[in-house]
């Protein structure tokens, strides 16, 4: 079973410094359908302003993941980490039993534009940490390059869930494919573009859940860039 959730339906929040799109339930949005899928909690698509940014702020027990798709994201935390992100940057944060951060746009000319993803952990309490990569343009054309993954594998970032999220940016008429073993669940994020998921014809900022589909068949319609979360 697929379904889709499209772009325009996601809720919106427009702060003046931060225009941020809500794929599931966040902070003042909420839509009983959608809060949440599977172990995936959120993936808010945002903008911030030049000059502007998020606030040194605190979590728990979650893991947070920021795929920069424009501009620059400087980042600070408790941890002692301090780093700016840029396209094809993936950051992951594990908070653990406790972590604060500010996240911020350095640029005076230029927005950001990145991926918020937050996953719900499969241990709470442990030791707060940080890593980052980069994946560049060559590591993930026409093919699904995993970015994050339980246990680290093939370069990725290891998060505390059995979770696996994928990454492909595919030329017009270029396809991929993932096969998902007995019971897990998918869902697809279109990032940029246009494809086909199993025949159905998934836009820029649409997502859709996956269950009781034992392969992914992804083509481009035109350039595309998907992510793909494969869950328990």
């Amino acid at each position: 079973m697929i379904q889709v959730r499209k772009s325009k339906e996601r809720g919106h929040a427009k702060h003046g410094w931060l225009d941020s799109h809500h794929t599931f339930s966040f902070s003042d949005y909420y839509d009983p359908k959608f809060t949440g899928f599977r172990n995936l909690l959120v993936i808010n698509e945002d903008r911030v302003n030049p000059g502007a940014g998020f606030g040194t702020h605190g979590h728990k027990d979650m893991e947070i993941i920021s795929y920069v798709l424009e501009g620059e994201l400087a980042h600070k935390d408790s941890l002692g980490t301090g780093s700016v992100l840029k396209y094809g940057d993936v950051q992951r944060m594990s908070a653990g039993s406790g972590v604060r951060h500010s996240e911020f746009n350095g640029s005076k000319e230029k927005l950001v534009h990145f991926l918020q993803i937050w996953i719900t952990p499969k241990k709470d309490g442990i030791k707060p940490s940080y890593e980052e990569k980069k994946y560049s343009v060559e590591d993930k054309q026409n093919k699904l390059k995993l970015i994050v993954s339980p246990d680290g594998k093939d370069g990725s970032l290891q998060i505390n869930q059995d979770a696996s999220i994928y990454a492909s940016i595919l030329e017009e008429g270029k396809d991929v494919s993932l096969s998902l073993a007995n019971g897990r669940h998918s869902w697809v994020q279109v990032v940029r573009g246009s494809l086909e998921l199993n025949g159905t014809v998934l836009s820029e900022g649409d997502g859709a859940s996956i269950s009781d589909v034992q392969k992914l068949e992804l083509k481009a319609k035109k350039p595309s860039e998907v992510l793909v979360f494969d869950l328990a």
